[in-house]
């Protein structure tokens, strides 16, 4: 006999996948649960928009979607609040702005995101990342320049600015110091 209990059991923290069909023996005139998994699954993929490899896209690409590209884009990209998935058939030859971009595919031009740049194996970028997280897989090609910028307010960077004012303030002193001995009358005894 089914029981509800024994068929929802939760897997070690692992999303669970997509559960065979079971047909419980109910009485006439009860209306099956819905399944928890399945609504959310949909919902998944309506929040996720691939780009084929057949697909070449020319000019000007906007969205508020994760996006997956596994075609060509040329131009400009900009999905400011979401994840850009640049697939290993992409090539992209455009300027990039995302919150998260993961490169397993081919990028020309620069790419700024909000949160991180993720350069998997065999992944390829040719220009300048603007980021405050990037990581860079062994085995990724990566050629051009690095600013990893951080927000106001973050952190750390609090710190550096404090690092940075305190030897200048030191130095400032030692040399209003030495202007003050040079100036001072020299008394012999």
């Amino acid at each position: 006999m089914w029981k509800r209990d024994e068929a929802v059991k939760p897997t070690g923290g692992q999303p669970a996948g997509p559960a065979a069909p079971v047909t419980p023996t109910q009485p006439a005139g009860v209306a099956a649960a819905p399944q928890a998994t399945e609504p959310r699954r949909q919902q998944i993929e309506r929040d996720v928009v691939n780009i084929g490899k057949s697909v070449v896209i020319k000019g000007e690409l906007n969205g508020s979607e994760d996006l997956t590209i596994e075609g060509h884009v040329e131009g400009k990209i900009e999905l400011k609040d979401h994840v850009l998935t640049i697939g290993p058939n992409g090539k992209i030859k455009a300027q990039v702005f995302a919150k998260a971009v993961i490169v397993l595919g081919e990028v020309n031009g620069n790419v700024t995101a909000t949160e991180k740049v993720d350069i998997r194996d065999n992944g390829s970028v040719d220009g300048d990342i603007i980021s405050p997280r990037v990581a860079i897989a062994e085995g990724a090609h990566f050629r051009g320049s690095v600013d990893m910028q951080r927000k106001p307010g973050q952190p750390g960077q609090q710190a550096s600015t404090q690092k940075q004012t305190q030897p200048q303030a030191q130095a400032q002193s030692q040399s209003q110091n030495q202007q003050q001995n040079q100036n001072q009358p020299v008394v012999a005894r």
